[in-house]
Order: structure tokens, then sequence, then C-alpha cells
């Protein structure tokens, strides 16, 4: 089908397009004297927002080099006024700071390696944090740990360490052909050292 055919015979616009002007329709440059098209808006001031005046591009970089928002203001108005438009004139209020009622607690974050901080304390500061352990009632968990291990509360590291090996050695699967109670026996002992380590026991 060619443009030419009777389809498209109807479809083409009767209307004639106007001739492109040779320059745009602007309105004059409101510079004094310009006779020039005024293609670029430039704010009128503080009181007149939403009004803008017409210049040529020349005409509106002279206006904007000397250009001022607030000429009538003094320098510690124009400070202020800076200062509340950066919140949007809003008012704003500062964090309350709450006093603490109680000491705080100490940092339990370690610094350096284990064996670093472990070589610093010394012998004497080891036993005393022993005889504190030793001396403050044992907690539920704590006690049951120690009997299910077969100890008793003043069992030095040492003798829950051998106590434990030797609960693994003599209820492992393999030493028992797989017993249903020994499995559980097993599982006890291992809960019972993990709660005796982690209060510091051994």
């Amino acid at each position: 089908m060619t443009s030419d055919s009777k389809i498209f015979v109807g479809l083409r616009s009767t209307r004639k397009k106007p001739a492109p002007s040779a320059e745009p329709n602007h309105p004059k440059c409101q510079w004094d004297g310009c006779e020039k098209g005024g293609t670029h808006r430039a704010p009128v001031g503080r009181d007149a927002e939403g009004l803008y005046l017409l210049f040529c591009p020349q005409h509106v970089k002279e206006y904007t080099k000397g250009y001022n928002f607030a000429p009538n203001l003094s320098d510690p108005l124009v400070a202020r006024y800076q200062r509340e438009a950066a919140n949007g004139s809003r008012p704003t209020w500062g964090t309350g700071v709450k006093q603490a009622s109680e000491m705080p607690l100490p940092s339990t974050a370690r610094s350096g390696s284990a064996k670093a901080t472990n070589a610093r304390k010394s012998a004497a500061q080891r036993q005393a944090a022993k005889v504190d352990l030793q001396r403050r009632k044992l907690k539920a968990l704590e006690a049951k740990a120690f009997e299910t291990l077969g100890l008793s509360p003043d069992a030095t590291p040492e003798e829950i360490r051998s106590r434990y090996k030797q609960k693994l050695k003599m209820h492992h699967p393999d030493a028992n052909n797989g017993e249903r109670n020994s499995e559980d026996q097993l599982r006890a002992s291992i809960d019972a050292h993990k709660i005796l380590k982690l209060n510091g026991f051994c």
C-alpha cells in the first residue's frame, strides 16, 4: 500500500501549519533600555514571593550578582533567619538526658586476647575470685550440676575436669554398646559441665 492510496486521503490534515517565525514571541526584557526578549525569570524580592522579573541572559546575570533577598535585615537577623530556614522554621526540642539512678555495671568487653588478659591476673586475684565463688550460695542449676557429676560444691577446677572426663568415658555409647540409659547420663554430664564452666567453676 502506498502513501497516495485512497485509504490515506481522509487521514491527512487539511489545516495548514503556520510558518515558524524567525524568533520566538517572548516578552521584552525588563532591564531599562534593553530591546531583547526576556527569556529568564528572576525573583522580585522578600515580600513578593511568586513574582518574577523577565530579563535577557546578559541582564539576568547582572541582576543576580547584586540580588539580596533580605536587604533591610541586619546581620544577626539574617543569621537567625538562616538558622530557622534550615529546619523549615519549625520549633525543635533537644533530647532529654536521664541521669542514671544506679552505678553502671563494669564493661564485660575484653581487650586483647584471652591469654594476655589471664596472664595479667595475679595468682592472688584468681584465688580471691575462687573463694568468693565458693562463699556465695549456689544457684539451683549449679547445685544440680555438682550433684550430676557427683562432686561437692567446694571441688577444685581440676577435680571437676577429671570427673567430667571419667563420666564421658563411662557413658560413651562405644563403651556401653549403645545403651539408651547411658546416653541420657552422658547428655546430663555434658550439660552439667557446661553450666559449671559458664559460671566460672572450671
